[in-house]
């Protein structure tokens, strides 16, 4: 089965489909560097470097006419808890319009639209309704909801909508949390890893410990060589602030000369390493931004313990400087929960 990749950004959506032996035919990203590190890790993709909205549709279905699935995620910006929220009156809110111009043009069997929860309930709907309508003006079935990452295998509470659409009547379901499900730990996922302090690490490495959970073996299978861990090289104050948290501990162990005005949820507080995290967001280096803080040393996550986190395999390597890195890891959807979603698609394809 022939998929693309629309928003593709490093290909959290194409890994996972990958993973379910789908053929992901190519890729639209706009950030370049972006882009490169895409096709470094898909080598088989043709990864297309352009703006979508001045894509020639006509001359890509010329070319890759023979598609059966279409995925991508339309950047959420105006969605986000943390932006404005501008809805209707910010421009980003409607770039979704393209993925359904493209659905429309290569009229697939199958497509999977993947946003923030907001999507669904900005606007008294107004968003949702207007995908929804639109995919069923052109003959679609459509399922939509939010799915918890963490309900199908991956360490971290990170919740996205999806939409899942099906040419004809026969609406296709999202898949159901995994049956039994045992959630995999921070532990479980990154303690593998070498300790390394504020500063150290190197983009490549070497193992230091062998598995100690299946999560780690799985997400180790294949991989001589340890990419993209190296620790933030925090300031002092910041390292001082870290030394006060104790294990499970967080901002409110600190002294009020040390409290900063940060208002993000999970601000200077530790990871539980029994627990999963919450979401992943392109600034886990820092400890204000958010709950990225390793739980037992003093610093932030790495890009590979990160990733780690998201469910990508250490294979996949992420190019380009640290800030690029982070917004690589942190805007991707987690593969594992693509490859949920992918098996639906796979077990409808096999069932005629």
């Amino acid at each position: 089965m022939k998929v693309v990749d629309l928003f593709a950004g490093v290909g959290g959506l194409s890994h996972g489909f990958l993973m379910e032996d789908f053929e992901i035919v190519f890729s639209v990203e706009l950030d370049k560097g972006i882009a490169l590190s895409n096709q470094y890790n898909h080598p088989k993709t043709i990864v297309y470097n352009i703006d979508i909205t001045q894509a020639d549709i006509q001359d890509l279905y010329e070319k890759h006419s023979d598609i059966d699935v279409i995925v991508g995620g339309p950047p959420c910006q105006g969605f986000s808890q943390k932006g404005k929220r501008l809805s209707l009156n910010d421009e980003r809110n409607f770039l979704f319009q393209h993925f359904i111009k493209f659905v429309e043009k290569f009229r697939p069997k199958y497509f999977l639209l993947e946003n923030v929860p907001n999507i669904i309930t900005t606007s008294n709907g107004f968003f949702k309704d207007e995908i929804v309508n639109a995919f069923n003006d052109l003959g679609y079935s459509i399922d939509y909801g939010i799915l918890k990452a963490s309900d199908f295998g991956v360490p971290q509470d990170r919740k996205r909508a999806f939409f899942l659409g099906k040419l004809g009547e026969n609406k296709l379901k999202l898949p159901k949390a995994y049956a039994n499900n045992s959630k995999v730990s921070i532990k479980n996922a990154i303690y593998d890893l070498p300790f390394i302090c504020s500063g150290e690490g190197k983009e490549i490495s070497e193992y230091d410990k062998k598995t100690s959970s299946e999560y780690q073996k799985t997400l180790r299978d294949k991989s001589k060589i340890l990419y993209n861990h190296k620790a933030t090289n925090h300031s002092k104050i910041a390292l001082e602030r870290l030394s006060l948290i104790p294990k499970n501990g967080g901002r409110d162990s600190l002294p009020k000369e040390h409290l900063t005005k940060s208002v993000f949820s999970g601000t200077w507080t530790r990871l539980k390493e029994d627990g999963v995290a919450s979401t992943i967001t392109t600034r886990f280096d820092t400890p204000s931004s958010g709950l990225f803080t390793h739980p037992i040393l003093n610093r932030c996550l790495t890009v590979r313990e990160a990733a780690r986190i998201q469910s990508f395999p250490d294979t996949f390597r992420f190019y380009g400087n640290k800030t690029s890195q982070m917004k690589q890891v942190g805007n991707a959807v987690p593969p594992l929960l693509a490859k949920a979603i992918a098996e639906v698609i796979r077990k409808d394809i096999s069932n005629g």
